[in-house]
């Protein structure tokens, strides 16, 4: 241990030394009170000492629920939700009792019920410099992916879309195989599909649209697949976090009844506290260890909204979730060869905010998506601009951008790789973890425009290749043991796009917990733990080495870049504490995410 960390860590014990409650001895006495732990936000309603109404999540210990639901509602106060996986309750209170909740016996931590919200890019704001052009031919979006017309369709696999809603359009028409409303404090009201928003519709087009109104040039990835409309926004596209998590608590609730295979959550909001007591990511990784594979959009934060600077740190919440498939946003260039892809601008860089996590996992494409457009919903009203007509020349699409799109993008493909799986006689089907690592590895390294290779927080490891995903789903046997060779088929870790052939990037890079190496194909096995070493190129525990790059434990190095301890430091600009320093302009990390928020959306 260096000379610098001792001294830290003496610094700090002393400090702990000099706060500690003296104790006499044989004197005896209660323990200290322990008081439950907040988030940035909660600690500022805190302060303020308001007696304005505040929603909140509140986690309990291993206390049971009903005994924390007595003490609050005898002060009268407004218990709007319970959630059962997370260990929690949704409730409305004055600011001024907030510490009277946090210091009630059985709470673990107190949340903001924060506002979620899901915004597609409008080219006012959010234009870059053009690419993203559609490729005019039938099944596009599953041509830039390397999919086939032969290639599976996603045929029996159920996708939830947490999300405004799913219209009932043309190219969803029985697709659609149930609808459940979380609005308003509903706990999954059965209705008629609706959407008032567009956002959702959006996405689920995306993700498996027929194509029927326009000779199959925008279908969705997954044509085939089942959509289940989960609504948690209104029609201006706004929520509430415990609106979404009894959403995807009923999804894993209901996974079987309503055959839920994977969750594309297209929305989300600032992280204010860490992932470990997000309630928000909990429930993500919740529905992860249930087996369904969850899909959620990086964010629209990569760019600075008053000085239009690129910044990092902006992954929202719970795309900070480690077993979520966190999804930038590529830029297609209006291309099938997937070599001149660009990252967009707007696209959520890493690491996340509090823990430091490598986020995003990996980029699909993302802007100028073209997919059904909800008739009279909120976005074709507003904004005519970015209505694309069908091919009897009415106006029943729309040209949307952001990591939303990217998300459903990727929650198709998803769907293709697990119907692939199950083609044959297995017993077995493919985990989150399988789908995220295959993904990875089969990815594709992305270039800025100059031909620098893009950073592992802005891309990830790379744009997803359906083509080379689908062809190791098909080469591995799922019934094989533990820990034994699985793979069935020859692997020839490339892919080929309109002739031009393209190598995988082979990196896997995962949360906190487990990364691979070079050598997935030549171990033909998976390893979980806590600390795994894999390949020539990364260990992971403590500390991490990555190639010549990378320290991280108390402090990061990134190549000449970043030094983490309290503070990042990237180039000349600093992200880190309650202000976010870009470039040379300084602002309050909240402002930062309400602009993005009022001029595009956090998604």
């Amino acid at each position: 241990m260096s000379l610098l960390k001792v001294r830290t860590w003496s610094a700090i014990a002393l400090l702990v030394m000099l706060q500690a409650p003296v104790t006499l001895v044989g004197k005896g006495g209660p323990p200290p009170k322990k008081r439950a732990r907040i988030d940035r936000q909660v600690e500022q309603i805190e302060r303020g000492d308001s007696s304005d109404k505040v929603r909140v999540i509140v986690r309990s210990d291993r206390t049971d629920l009903g005994t924390l639901l007595r003490s609050v509602r005898s002060k009268g106060v407004n218990v709007r939700r319970t959630h059962g996986r997370t260990r929690g309750i949704s409730l409305e209170i004055s600011g001024k009792d907030l510490r009277w909740l946090e210091s009630l016996p059985g709470i673990d931590s107190i949340s903001i019920d924060s506002e979620v919200t899901t915004a597609p890019l409008t080219p006012e704001f959010y234009f870059d410099g053009g690419g993203g052009g559609t490729v005019k031919k039938a099944s596009e979006l599953r041509s830039i992916l390397g999919l086939s017309d032969q290639d599976p369709t996603g045929s029996g696999i159920g996708v939830a879309v947490v999300d405004s809603g799913i219209s009932p359009v043309a190219d969803l028409y029985g697709r659609i195989t149930a609808f459940y409303d979380f609005t308003n404090g509903q706990n999954g009201v059965a209705t008629w599909p609706v959407d008032g928003y567009g956002h959702g519709t959006h996405v689920a087009g995306l993700i498996a649209g027929s194509g029927s109104r326009s000779s199959g040039q925008y279908s969705g990835v997954a044509p085939g697949a089942r959509l289940i409309g989960l609504r948690v926004l209104d029609s201006i596209g706004r929520g509430q976090t415990s609106d979404v998590i009894a959403a995807i608590e009923f999804a894993i609730a209901n996974r079987e009844a309503l055959g839920i295979d994977v969750i594309n959550v297209s929305l989300g909001h600032p992280p204010y506290e860490p992932a470990a007591t997000d309630p928000l990511v909990e429930v993500v990784e919740a529905a992860s260890r249930a087996g369904i594979i969850v899909v959620v959009a990086a964010g629209n934060a990569g760019v600075n909204p008053l000085t239009n600077t690129i910044g990092y740190g902006g992954v929202m919440s719970p795309a900070n979730a480690p077993s979520a498939l966190s999804v930038a946003s590529a830029k297609t260039q209006g291309t099938i060869n997937p070599n001149d892809d660009l990252i967009a601008n707007y696209s959520s860089r890493g690491p996340s905010w509090f823990d430091g996590f490598a986020k995003p996992d990996f980029a699909a494409p993302g802007q100028s998506m073209v997919a059904p457009a909800a008739p009279g919903s909120y976005l074709k009203m507003t904004y005519p601009s970015l209505q694309v007509a069908d091919s009897y020349g009415k106006k029943t699409y729309m040209a949307l951008s952001g990591t939303s799109m990217a998300a459903g993008v990727e929650s198709g493909l998803v769907a293709v790789l697990l119907e692939a799986s199950r083609e044959g006689t297995s017993t077995h089907h493919l985990t989150p973890n399988v789908v995220k690592a295959f993904t990875e590895y089969t990815g594709f390294t992305m270039h800025d425009a100059t031909g620098q290779t893009y950073d592992r927080m802005t891309q990830g490891t790379g744009r997803v290749n359906g083509q080379g995903a689908l062809h190791l789903v098909r080469s591995i046997d799922l019934d094989a043991p533990a820990s034994s060779p699985w793979i069935i088929a020859p692997v020839e870790p490339y892919s080929v796009y309109g002739g031009v052939t393209i190598p995988w990037a082979q990196n896997i890079v995962w949360g906190e917990n487990i990364v691979w190496g070079e050598n997935i194909i030549a171990a033909n096995n998976i390893v979980w733990g806590e600390n795994i070493v894999w390949g020539e190129n990364i260990v992971w525990g403590e500390n991490i080495v990555w190639g010549e790059n990378i320290v991280w434990g108390e402090n990061i190095v990134w190549g000449e870049n970043i030094v983490w301890g309290e503070n990042i430091v990237w180039g000349e600009n600093i992200v880190w504490g309650e202000n976010i320093v870009w470039g040379e302009s300084t602002l309050p990390v909240d402002d930062v995410f309400d602009a993005l928020t009022k001029k595009g959306g956090s998604r």
